[in-house]
Parts: structure tokens; sequence; C-alpha cells
């Protein structure tokens, strides 16, 4: 499905996403304002929509020419996807597993532009646990020229619709549970012997008696730390920038 009176802007097949941050935008790890985002894992077998991928990329380079190329489109324009069988542009190692056999790139919109989420109904998603790096869906892009610090290029921007067709695996997760790590065996416990004390055997005079003395307190025990889980740190496959996590919020 494509928009003829906006050839820039497609809507895909179904598509995985990937560091989905669709419900609060990201603040960048170097500042800047916050952004929606989300990484897009398009199968290659999906010829169709890559064909889409490719027509508006076109159409927005006819676009830079016009309005910020000065009239020239250059011989090497930057683009914004990706083969998930390379490398990624940011520090040269491979894609992550989930990419391999996709076509990947990354969205993003303002603050003021939420993404508008919607179920295979088309009901809105209220539920934030359901919107999840890792599902499944469809997705409005937009694609469009740029002239920044010398480079000149074509970016992909959300296009407000965000439909999850299906649930898929989680992609990252949250640290090992202890029991995982330590099993089921019980802590060791302190090596530390609580010291016997003796009353001394003090001679008083005739007449006199020792004043009580108060039981002595025990000594407590020292206690086990406890182990919080972390979360891992996620880093974007496209810009290797930290982002994101298991769910978008």
């Amino acid at each position: 499905m494509s928009n003829q009176q906006n050839p820039t802007r497609i809507v895909t097949g179904e598509v995985r996403f990937s560091y989905v941050n669709l419900l609060k935008p990201r603040e960048n790890q170097y500042g800047g304002e916050p952004k929606y985002s989300v990484t897009i894992l398009v199968p290659k077998s999906d010829v169709a929509t890559k064909q889409r991928i490719d027509a508006a990329i076109e159409a927005a380079k006819q676009n830079g020419k016009s309005k910020c190329w000065n009239g020239v489109i250059p011989p090497m324009v930057a683009i914004p996807v990706y083969d998930g069988d390379g490398v990624k542009p940011s520090d040269g190692m491979p894609f992550g597993e989930e990419c391999k056999g996709h076509w990947v790139f990354s969205a993003s919109s303002k603050v003021d532009q939420p993404p508008k989420i919607v179920d295979a109904n088309l009901n809105p998603i209220m539920d934030p646990t359901e919107v999840y790096s890792g599902m499944y869906g469809r997705i409005a892009v937009n694609f469009a020229p740029y002239a920044q610090a010398g480079k000149k290029g074509v970016g992909c921007y959300l296009s407000t619709n965000v439909q999850k067709t299906r649930d898929g695996e989680p992609l990252g997760s949250a640290a090992p549970a202890a029991n995982e790590d330590f099993g089921g065996a019980p802590a060791p416990q302190p090596t530390y012997q609580q010291p016997q004390y003796q009353q001394p055997n003090v001679q008083m005079p005739y007449g006199m008696q020792p004043a009580p003395t108060q039981p002595m307190q025990p000594m407590q025990q020292p206690t086990q730390p406890q182990i919080q889980p972390q979360q891992p740190q996620q880093f974007d496959p496209i810009t290797g920038q930290p982002i994101g996590g298991v769910y978008g919020i």
C-alpha cells in the first residue's frame, strides 16, 4: 500500500519492531530533544515493501534536489536502509541475529508528534506492556531529504500510525534471576563464632554482695545483601547509541 498523493510516504507489510520507544520519547545520551523512535526489520522476502521503500527514497532525492541540495543530487546520498546480513555503519560490527534476513532502518518523530498505536482490529492499545521490542506489525513512515553538517542524505520519520499485528519473542531480557545463577543451594553461613563470656570470680569483703549483672545481648549476625536484578544496556543497531529496553515505556 502506498500514498499516491505523497510518494515519499509508505505503509509497510508486516515487519518486526526492535528498540521500541513508541510510548514515551527518549533523550539522546549526548543531549538534544527527546524523540519517539523504533527500528524496523523488513523481511527480505517482502519484495513489495522493499520496492515501495526504494521508490519513496528516490522521490525524497528529487525533493532534495529542488529544496535543499541546490538543484543537484549528490553522487553519494546517505540513505537510512541497511542490509541486516551486513555490518552496522556505526562500528563495522555485524548486526544482531534478529536482523539476519532483513532490511533494517530506524524511524523517529518529535515529542509533539506521538505515534498512534492500534491492534490488529484497529483498536487503540491501552496496555503499555503490549508494545515491546520483538512484536510484529505494520507502520507508516515518511522519507525526507536533509542537508546537515556538510552531509546530504535521506532520513526516515514516523508518520503517525503503527499497527501491532501479533506478538513475538521479546528482544532483550532482564538479568538472570538469582536462582539461575546460584541454584537452589542455601547461601553459605558466616563463620563468625559468638564469643563465650564468663563472670569473673571476684572475692568480696565479708557481708557485701556483688551487684547483679545484666545478661549480655547476643551479637547480631551479619545479614546477606540482597541482589537486585539489573536491566542490560541496549544499543541502537544503526547509531550504536544506548537506547530502549524490552518495553517501550
